[in-house]
């Protein structure tokens, strides 16, 4: 993750039979993602500080604190703080398939896991990782 950026494990896969994972991600001002889909899960993104901007499919929408977003599995979506501070924002998928790789990437971060993540790592093994959980990146960021 960049600087300034976090994640924190509210619900692990484990603790709810694989059909939820929830966390919470700080980011900084004009932090994204690239466009991407899940293939198995569904995502909830609630805004709980700051101003997001979301796009699902061809829909974007921005807002503030109390703001959700549902991007259903299948759907290219993306989002980007864009406000000027940091932001906080609680992360659901259902079931919990695409959320288990922010649980590989705590581990990792750990040393928990002996996953193809390491100081050196490629863009393959993120690639790997990537498609282990259901996700498939479609692009750069779209804002």
């Amino acid at each position: 993750m960049e600087p300034g950026r976090s994640a924190a494990l509210k619900l692990q896969s484990g603790q709810t039979g694989e059909s939820v994972m929830v966390f919470e991600e700080v980011s900084p001002a004009g932090a994204e993602t690239p466009l991407h889909l899940h293939h198995s899960s569904d995502e909830v993104a609630c805004v709980l500080s700051g101003e997001f901007t979301f796009k699902i499919g061809d829909e974007v929408s921005v807002g503030g604190p109390g703001t959700c977003a549902f991007m259903p599995r299948g759907i290219a979506h993306a989002w980007k703080n864009t406000g000027v501070e940091t932001g906080r924002a609680l992360f659901i998928y259902t079931p919990a398939e695409a959320g288990k790789l922010f649980e590989e990437f705590r581990r990792v971060q750990s040393g928990e896991s002996a996953a193809p993540l390491s100081p050196s790592v490629t863009f393959a093994d993120f690639a790997q990782l990537y498609q282990r959980y259901g996700w498939e990146v479609l692009g750069p960021p779209p804002f």
